[in-house]
């Protein structure tokens, strides 16, 4: 962007919104990030770590799972299999990115490659046990409104997760090297907005033993 702060629309703007520039039903897939190796976490992978009875990553799946999309993907990368056996009753797919001791850029691309021809894709970080799925639907709702093409959730005007893309954004998305997601994207793109959610799970992810107190 060109140092100014994205617009952004709290959900009864959105919803005026919907009801006078409606766009045509879009294909937008889920995509849990859950590759990453848990460093701040201690010797356990923090994806597996308990949280009211289900492991991190299947509560963030079950966020995706219970929005309106198309498909949700999950990628996995450390400790890929016991990741996988938490998952393996839901109906999602769960690739593997084998470069993950790379970065999370890594894990985007891996995701990217398994939304075929989605014309957006919904980011949520594995670590994100908070989220409501209603904060999802309403980034599809801004996406389908025409409000951005690089959407993303925020409590009280502090910018979160989850993130919609566009498609347009999938070539630097994948251009993006090291421990880093779709924040630079984000930030580039002159059509990037706020979604101001009465959400706090949007700010609360888990990267240390302490967070899970």
């Amino acid at each position: 962007m060109t140092g100014e702060d994205p617009p952004s629309y709290d959900t009864e703007e959105l919803s005026d919104t919907l009801e006078t520039d409606p766009r045509a039903d879009p294909d937008v897939v889920g995509v849990v990030l859950a590759g990453g190796t848990s460093s701040r976490f201690g010797e356990a992978n923090k994806l597996l770590a308990d949280v009211d009875g289900e492991s991190l990553v299947r509560h963030a799946t079950r966020t995706l799972l219970r929005a309106d999309l198309s498909a949700v993907v999950v990628v996995v990368g450390y400790e890929a299999e016991s990741v996988r056996a938490v998952l393996s009753d839901l109906d999602v797919r769960v690739v593997t990115n084998p470069d993950y001791e790379d970065g999370l850029s890594t894990t985007v691309t891996t995701g990217l490659r398994a939304v075929g021809s989605a014309d957006a894709v919904v980011f949520l970080p594995g670590d994100m046990p908070s989220v409501d799925p209603t904060t999802v639907e309403h980034l599809i709702d801004a996406y389908r409104a025409g409000v951005g093409t690089a959407i993303a959730a925020a409590y009280d005007g502090h910018r979160g997760n989850p993130v919609l893309f566009d498609r347009t954004h999938f070539d630097a998305l994948r251009a993006v090297e090291g421990d880093v997601g779709g924040r630079p994207v984000f930030v580039a793109s002159d059509d990037s907005a706020l979604i101001d959610v009465p959400d706090p799970g949007v700010l609360m992810d888990i990267d240390t033993l302490e967070d899970l107190q």
